[in-house]
């Protein structure tokens, strides 16, 4: 077969007379160039720039520690620091805790409607964090929050029983809103785990409990250490709610840290940039140490080629309790940020829900908004950059992913790191980083809509490659020496073989860019301009500005239109996915 690849290679390089052009070869320098640029240059220009001065009109930056001095020579730093790994900790901790619970009973008891809740537990994705935090400062605002009105009209006092503006309250929504990342994680952690152990020491006269606790968390243990990390590193990359709840009452952490230092008068970028290598020497450490602990787990595996059938712990009339937990988890988690959001897009002005507010019923809000200056440029902006965004994420790095697992080019692996090297990016430094390096560049990308385009192709290249990878490594590399022994060029068989098969993972990448692009706010706060608009940079604009009915009727909007695109493309993806049989 290698004999006859060669010849199909040789055919695809000559032609009659000698040697023709090969488009193998461009394709592969224009999508390592592109991978280079994207993952190195804004990291360049971000540790450049923090060793220089802020470069005024007065005088030129020169090269100098002032920015690391400023930055680490204060108690205020200190106090970020603390912040930030409390606020990440808490998070992590918090998610783990509720999407391991749920996951267990999904798992392991005979609890009803499990199907069910595994399906919904995907919408919460949908919904953008701005929109997420918003609902919860309706919710349990100390002055206009819903269940603070409730239970000071059952006890008759004006105790503040809810205070979101706090480090509890930053805790609360992130780790909330982080819950069914660690409930899906965990859920294909317990379906992956041998049950036999668990079984052994139940028939020893172990309790739940006790099983649980010796057993069951151990085995677990790479998974739950891993899905920490992963938590934690989200957390503190995590703008939104750091700088809704926490910025009001004085509570900083690095990114909102870094939003304030560029967006004070005068902006101060050096020291934006000395606390983004900060940033993101934590986000590296965490990634680096949850993939060296992902890679040993030899000594925690527990499923061979022995087969296996978990058995179901039965839990007789306690089963209709925890499906009660499963719907107030739901309850809380969906029902109640977005029935708060549709109720104060319904009023004229927003107010707590009571019977005399029932007379303020209006779509006016509907109205408003879609009038709103901007928000038609916004959609077709955040529209146009999602898709191309995901399209153009998914074409490169099936390339790439492609010279990865298929070629022999010597350094293929660096490549491979290049593409990935973006994870450990945090959303604002990301931001930071892109605009220093097309400032500095000058020329017209800086201030237009393509350095949005930028940011999104940098932030989300990562995520093309891990669904890439997943069915690149699934193509025989028979198929394409068939192809080369039938004549056809690399381009034909990459076009018309290749693409096809990888069409799952294409279309479930392209689906979930499209979906992130649109939430994205932390990269784009930085780098939008007037008329550049996107969908998070307005309702961000919203809140700034005290529109709170016209934000939430906006959010009502987008999420009902996200949640029917994800519909759609799952039907889509059903009916023209790869099937087997």
């Amino acid at each position: 077969m290698e004999a006859i690849g060669e010849v199909g290679r040789t055919r695809g390089l000559q032609g009659g007379d000698g040697p023709r052009f090969d488009a193998k070869w461009l394709v592969i320098a224009l999508a390592t160039g592109l991978v280079a640029w994207l993952a190195l240059v804004p990291l360049v220009f971000l540790v450049y720039q923090s060793f220089m001065t802020p470069e005024t009109a007065f005088e030129p930056a020169v090269f100098t520690l002032g920015n690391f001095a400023q930055a680490y020579g204060s108690a205020e730093t200190f106090t970020l620091f603390v912040n930030s790994v409390q606020y990440g900790a808490g998070t992590a901790l918090l998610a783990m805790a509720i999407g391991t619970s749920l996951a267990w009973l999904n798992e392991r008891t005979n609890t009803p409607f499990k199907s069910l809740f595994f399906a919904l537990s995907v919408i919460p994705l949908v919904i953008p964090n701005i929109l997420f935090t918003v609902s919860w400062i309706m919710l349990a605002s100390p002055r206009i929050g819903i269940l603070n009105a409730v239970m000071q009209g059952v006890t008759g006092t004006n105790i503040v029983f809810f205070d979101i503006y706090s480090m509890g309250g930053m805790i609360w929504v992130d780790g909330l809103q982080d819950s069914p990342i660690a409930f899906l994680m965990m859920t294909a952690a317990f379906r992956a785990m041998d049950p036999s152990l668990e079984e052994s020491a139940m028939m020893s006269g172990a309790s739940v409990a006790q099983t649980i606790r010796r057993i069951t968390l151990r085995l677990t243990l790479p998974a739950s250490m891993a899905l920490f990390l992963i938590l934690f590193v989200r957390a503190v990359e995590s703008f939104e709610t750091p700088a809704l709840l926490g910025l009001p009452v004085g509570i900083e952490v690095f990114t909102s840290a870094i939003y304030q230092a560029i967006h004070r008068y005068p902006s101060d970028i050096g020291l934006a940039s000395a606390y983004a290598i900060t940033l993101l020497l934590v986000t590296s450490l965490g990634i680096l140490v949850q993939n060296r602990i992902t890679k040993e787990t030899g000594r925690f595996q527990t499923v061979t080629g022995k087969g296996f059938r978990p058995r179901q712990i039965d839990l007789g009339r306690w089963r209709y309790a925890t499906a009660g937990l499963y719907l107030l988890y739901i309850f809380v988690l969906v029902a109640l940020p977005f029935l708060v959001l549709l109720w104060a897009s319904l009023q004229k002005f927003y107010s707590v829900p009571t019977w005399a507010a029932l007379s303020n019923v209006s779509l006016d809000a509907y109205r408003r908004v879609i009038a709103y200056p901007g928000v038609d440029t916004a959609v077709r902006n955040s529209a146009m950059l999602s898709v191309t965004a995901a399209t153009l994420i998914m074409l490169a790095t099936s390339v790439v992913c492609w010279i990865v697992v298929k070629t022999k080019i010597r350094g293929r692996w660096l490549l491979d790191a290049l593409a990935s090297l973006p994870l450990v990016f945090p959303g604002i430094v990301l931001g930071l980083s892109i605009m220093i390096c097309y400032l500095t560049i000058g020329g017209p990308i800086y201030g237009s809509i393509w350095i949005l385009l930028i940011a999104y192709l940098t932030r989300f290249l990562p995520y093309g490659m891990r669904y890439n990878m997943t069915s690149m490594l699934q193509i025989h590399k028979e198929l394409e020496e068939s192809a080369a022994m039938s004549g056809a060029s690399w381009w034909t068989t990459f076009r018309r073989i290749l693409l096809p098969l990888l069409k799952p993972g294409l279309l479930a990448g392209w689906i979930y860019i499209v979906i992130v692009s649109v939430r994205e706010l932390s990269s784009s706060i930085l780098l939008y301009s007037p008329g550049n608009e996107v969908i998070a940079i307005i309702i961000w604009e919203l809140w700034q500005n005290g529109q709170t009915v016209e934000l939430a009727a906006f959010g009502v909007m987008l999420i009902a239109v996200l949640f029917v695109f994800v519909m759609i493309a799952q039907s889509l993806g059903r009916r023209f996915g790869v099937r087997e049989g």
